[in-house]
């Protein structure tokens, strides 16, 4: 199993399978748009913007279990990352990313790569690099800025 067997539901609520990204280096983020690391958006489509040529790709899961920070609908969240942060990368709709209502991409996620709180996933913004084979090769906190990430990001391109 590896990311390509997931399907996903976009900001409109429709089912995406995460084959269509077969192939590309892809970074995993749960976000939220009022959060301490909400300033993360502009390094990440950073990242997104240096790289996606070379095939990478941020995909966006926004998440309001951490202190209510990822709230409005998609539309709202959508609109808020492309104004303040011209985000460009793939968003999807808000989901669940710990306890029994976590989304099984999440779920399989923190089984292939435990943090710090072991398989709990400790705040907005925790990513994961995934190669190009679909594989999860690294976490990272939520302190770590995207930058930090890039010669990660580099070596799997």
């Amino acid at each position: 199993m590896n990311i390509y067997d997931f399907k996903v539901l976009d900001t409109k609520k429709k089912s995406v399978s995460l084959a269509e990204y077969k192939g590309k280096v892809l970074l995993v983020v749960n976000t939220a748009t009022d959060c301490g690391f909400t300033p993360q958006y502009e390094g990440l489509e950073a990242l997104y913007e240096k790289y996606k040529d070379a095939g990478f790709v941020v995909l966006d899961f926004p998440c309001n279990q951490f202190a209510g920070q990822a709230p409005g609908t998609e539309e709202e969240i959508v609109s808020f990352c492309k104004l303040t942060y011209n985000v460009s990368f793939p968003q999807f709709a808000k989901i669940k990313v710990n306890g029994e209502e976590a989304d099984p991409l999440y779920k399989w996620l923190k089984e292939q790569k435990k943090g710090v709180l072991g398989k709990a996933i400790r705040w907005n913004f925790s990513k994961f690099l995934i190669d190009r084979e679909g594989n999860v090769i690294e976490r990272y906190a939520p302190t770590t800025k995207p930058e930090d990430i890039e010669a990660d990001v580099e070596k799997l391109l």
